[in-house]
């Protein structure tokens, strides 16, 4: 299975109405992960460093306000929600770092995030990077532990399989969804623990009660890779990201 670029989707956020943000500019919000072939970083590490690189993006002083990026982070969330995860190795992660942009680490991750672009005007140094062959596992005598006390967690939709790069650019969605639910102290709050977070797929017989509505939900639109539907619940946590969660404090 190749990664693909994740749809679009619809914020939950007062901005236009979709048939509205269709007709406006398009910008896709690009992410690079350090993919050596000797040394990949496991799924769940490249998962949730990818969720924390966007939200230090929208929470960079560039992003908002008169900072330089602020003007296209708007124009960006003013039409269709998009992210494009594309890897890198040797000389062409380099590269990656001459550009403006941020990189978030995990245990082993590392993923650089960009200020987003026209959908059609992608710098060169990022276009020529490959958006498939970003195939990751964790470690198979390795077992997830739960999540951490006071966690917010992405939970993942178990009946689905997307390869590692759409995933990553879900679970970046579901972040985003997390953030804009937050005001400004709880933003802050989170952004001092270097947005802690967890990520983890949901057991089958759970998924139908985290997918009820009562949590954020990313939904892909199903263009590519799997049918139109839920992707990933976003589940509050009690120390961080104080939204809606399902499981006692």
């Amino acid at each position: 299975m190749t990664t693909s670029p994740s749809e679009p989707f619809d914020p939950p956020s007062p901005a236009a109405a979709p048939v509205d943000r269709d007709a406006r500019p398009q910008y896709v919000l690009p992410l690079v992960v350090h993919l050596e072939k000797a040394d990949p970083p496991a799924r769940t590490d490249a998962l949730e460093t990818s969720a924390r690189a966007v939200l230090t993006l929208l929470a960079d002083p560039r992003a908002s306000g008169d900072g330089e990026w602020a003007e296209l982070v708007h124009a960006w969330e003013d039409a269709r929600i998009r992210k494009v995860v594309r890897r890198a190795r040797g000389g062409e992660w380099r590269k990656t770092g001459e550009l403006p942009g941020i990189t978030v680490t995990g245990e082993h991750a590392e993923v650089r995030v960009f200020p987003p672009v026209p959908l059609d005007g992608w710098p060169k140094e990022l276009a020529k990077l490959q958006v498939s062959g970003t195939e990751l596992s964790d470690p198979q005598d390795v077992v997830l532990a739960a999540p951490g006390e006071g966690l917010p967690v992405l939970w993942l939709n178990p009946e689905l399989e997307m390869s590692a790069g759409k995933t990553m650019a879900q679970t970046g969605h579901a972040a985003q969804l997390a953030w804009w639910r937050l005001d400004e102290a709880q933003r802050k709050e989170w952004a001092e623990s270097g947005f802690a977070l967890a990520v983890r797929t949901a057991e089958p017989a759970r998924w139908s009660e985290l997918s009820d509505g009562r949590l954020p939900l990313v939904h892909d639109a199903g263009f590519t890779e799997i049918a139109p539907g839920p992707t990933v619940a976003v589940e509050g946590g009690t120390r961080y990201c104080p939204t809606p969660r399902l499981r006692r404090p």
